[in-house]
């Protein structure tokens, strides 16, 4: 314990300031006026469905978590492949993942109706409390992140000692950490599946049946499926939104540490821990700095959307200009070799992140032309619509896969001393690594933003079907519209810093295959790689670089395995992206069936004579979610096991550079064309091209609904899986070595 740096401190504290401060915000919310009994009605019916589709999926994803488990603990203690620690670090990811999730979605659900209430005064109010309730998200996630980190480093270092056996204690800890990188993504990939399905089958059901065929209003409260729609809002949007970035945040830092302890291996167990640490401190004073970035979030009275807008750039640019100094600060302190080299990787991540995040405004949101452009397309109809926003949404992922290629490069460089060496490779990747966690230091008041957009849809949802004064929704619109492009915003940031942290996690698995070698040989007393290389000691594997790694276990691109995994990989994007779009369809439509059949069974609900069975469509969101969101989560863990055991560890690297390449790409174009299709959609209600009820509305309304699946289901779950089947990659890495001995 003595070996732990006193600057490692500043992470735990970082972590209960974090929660507390989510506590302040949490209960100023709870202090607001909830509005009229109709208000309170609405956000009880959307607070109940939300808490009963979340038990039922934490009873489903518990199951599924302790049989994992067992697995582990076979592997471990049976088998002798894995680290004794892994089954219970996979426990708490999963489980402070799932927590993240069930306290945003809890916020949020008190939120709307209080935010739509303070809409009634005045927009600036509105902001206020549903922007601030946003943050509980936020400071939550970077907060119980912190702790599970915290908590890990310092029960592991115990019975690991830091300044023991010369290092390889430091790589044992933080590459045993990792595992619980993987309950997190597993319950993320559940929590955002299932979520998005449920969400977008009310919603998909809601649009068709009320806007189209009903031509009713969005949030009609004569509509069966509007209250299953906003309680997707939350579970989806909110607790699925939360879990994911959960998973992100750790990942980046868990992944950043473990490359540290391999890089400065050689430099003395000092430096080691300071670059292991380093990334756990550049988190903790980011979540500091995001606090006083959400503090300076306000608008003007008689603001408008771009005024909005501004204020919440404000917010992340103030935190993001000071993270820059108190990173430099941090890393001048601590004395890393080349810390400026390391201190401007976080800054080009911090500028990638920036450059992804307007590139995604600029293509979702209503103010420039790339929505506009679709918005026109709805004057010929719904095919028009949808083919202007494929088009968009694939040009769209030109600029975000420049920004990071770019960033990616010059990471790698400034941490190495500008040079592709094959010996400071290890020292380049950390780079890399570091530069995600620059991108994602300033999360706290990130996810805010992100978090912000379903409480104000859901505030929307409630003046709409309390009867609010118009002017009261037309606030409401505002900041809804506003949390579209936000929204859409998060989810760039979320995948740009998924194509980084993958990165680093393959560096990670590399090291991961040293600590399995090492494993063989206790049993056996040597190792033989696929190119006849033998080892017999643990120092001999320990002095392979990441570029020896490499060579001898045959991955390049002359080897089959690479390339037959690389098709496998770009594969798995595409398949878990067709499931989950055809798992959102066939719930969508029991959805319809079941909205049809009320409007025509349950004569006087269009007259408004009669209620509606809300609870009916949410039973039916539930149970689809449920059941569809199994196969998907599975086969992202199974996948990699599978590749590990038939084609290896050139296999397992083309798989997860191929699910990196395509996925990124894949995400970014859908999360854009759906953020797109919903914002061209706005646009025209806001009263262009004819307006509310025009035949380019109703064809709008189409291009949204296809959309939605899009931005809400496939495209957010994509940054999981690429990440997830890296972590499973780690994981079970002592399970692929062992079946190339076969």
């Amino acid at each position: 314990m003595h070996s732990i740096h006193p600057l490692f401190w500043c992470v735990p504290v970082g972590s209960v300031v974090a929660l507390a401060f989510a506590w302040y915000f949490f209960r100023q919310m709870m202090a607001e006026d909830e509005g009229t009994e109709t208000m309170r009605k609405i956000a009880a019916h959307v607070r109940a469905g939300a808490y009963a589709y979340l038990r039922q999926q934490y009873k489903v994803v518990g199951i599924v978590f302790i049989v994992i488990t067992l697995v582990f603990m076979f592997l471990a203690y049976g088998l002798k492949l894995q680290n004794p620690w892994v089954p219970f670090a996979f426990l708490t990811g999963g489980f402070f993942s799932g927590l993240a999730g069930f306290f945003g979605m809890k916020t949020a659900t008190y939120a709307s109706a209080r935010a739509a209430n303070a809409a009634k005064d005045s927009l600036d109010h509105g902001l206020r409390v549903a922007f601030r309730s946003g943050a509980v998200m936020g400071l939550v996630v970077v907060g119980l992140g912190l702790l599970d980190i915290s908590i890990w480093f310092l029960v592991l270092s115990h019975f690991y000692p830091i300044g023991e056996a010369e290092g390889h204690n430091l790589i044992i800890i933080t590459t045993t950490m990792l595992t619980f990188g993987m309950g997190a993504s597993l319950q993320a990939l559940f929590a955002r599946v299932g979520g998005g399905i449920f969400t977008k089958a009310a919603d998909v059901g809601a649009d068709l049946v009320g806007k189209v065929e009903a031509g009713i209003p969005e949030d009609d409260p004569r509509n069966p499926a509007t209250i299953a729609d906003n309680v997707g809002d939350n579970v989806g949007d909110v607790a699925g939104m939360g879990a994911d970035l959960y998973e992100s945040y750790c990942g980046s830092i868990l992944a950043t540490a473990s490359l540290g302890a391999a890089a400065f291996l050689g430099a003395g167990t000092d430096v080691q821990m300071k670059a292991v640490i380093a990334p756990m401190l550049i988190g903790a004073f980011g979540t500091l700095l995001s606090i006083l970035g959400i503090f300076s979030v306000r608008v003007q009275k008689g603001a408008d959307s771009k005024a909005l807008l501004g204020a919440l750039g404000k917010g992340i640019n103030v935190s993001s200009a000071l993270i820059i100094v108190f990173s430099a600060l941090v890393l001048y302190f601590l004395k890393i070799p080349n810390w400026y080299g390391i201190w401007g990787a976080i800054v080009v991540g911090l500028i990638t992140g920036i450059v992804i995040g307007r590139a995604t405004e600029y293509y979702t949101s209503q103010a420039y032309r790339p929505t506009q452009r679709i918005a026109e397309q709805a004057k010929t109809g719904p095919a028009t619509v949808i083919i202007a926003g494929m088009g968009e949404g694939m040009l769209s992922v030109a600029y975000p896969v420049l920004a990071v290629c770019v960033g990616t490069t010059l990471a790698y460089l400034l941490a190495t001393g500008f040079t592709f060496d094959s010996d400071t490779m290890s020292q380049g990747l950390y780079g890399i690594g570091i530069a995600a966690v620059g991108m994602l230091s300033t999360l706290g008041i990130t996810l805010a933003t992100d978090a912000y957009g379903p409480i104000a849809d859901n505030a929307g949802g409630n003046a709409e079907m309390s009867g609010l004064d118009p002017e009261v929704r037309r606030r409401t619109d505002m900041l809804d519209s506003l949390g579209n492009t936000t929204a859409a915003t998060g989810k760039g940031f979320a995948i740009g810093s998924a194509a980084l942290t993958a990165l680093a996690l393959l560096a990670s698995y590399i090291e991961e295959l040293k600590i399995g070698i090492n494993r063989v040989m206790a049993q056996l007393g040597e190792f033989t790689f696929p190119d006849k290389t033998v080892v017999h000691s643990a120092n001999e594997v320990t002095n392979l670089s990441l570029f020896d790694m490499m060579n001898v276990f045959e991955v390049n691109l002359m080897n089959p395995k690479v390339i037959i995994g690389l098709f496998l990989g770009c594969m798995m994007a595409f398949l878990f992206c067709g499931l989950t779009m055809n798992a959102v369809g066939r719930a969508a439509s029991q959805m319809v069936d079941e909205v049809r059949r009320q409007f025509k069974e349950i004569p006087g609900i269009l007259e408004s004579k009669a209620e509606p069975d809300y609870a009916r469509c949410v039973t039916i969101s539930t149970f689809a979610a449920q059941k569809e969101m199994l196969f998907p989560a599975l086969t992202a863990v199974i996948v990699p096991v599978l590749v590990g055991i038939v084609f290896g560890v050139p296999g397992v690297l083309g798989l997860l550079g191929g699910a990196l390449a395509g996925g990124f790409a894949l995400a970014v174009f859908m999360a854009n064309s759906g953020g797109a299709w919903d914002n061209a959609k706005k646009y025209i209600e806001e009263g262009h091209h004819g307006g509310k009820g025009s035949e380019a509305h109703k064809a709008s309304v189409i291009g949204d609904t296809v959309g939605d699946p899009f931005k809400d289901t496939s495209g957010p779950s994509l940054n999981i899986l690429i990440k997830l089947m890296s972590m499973v990659s780690i994981v079970v890495a002592g399970v692929t070595v062992s079946f190339s001995l076969l």
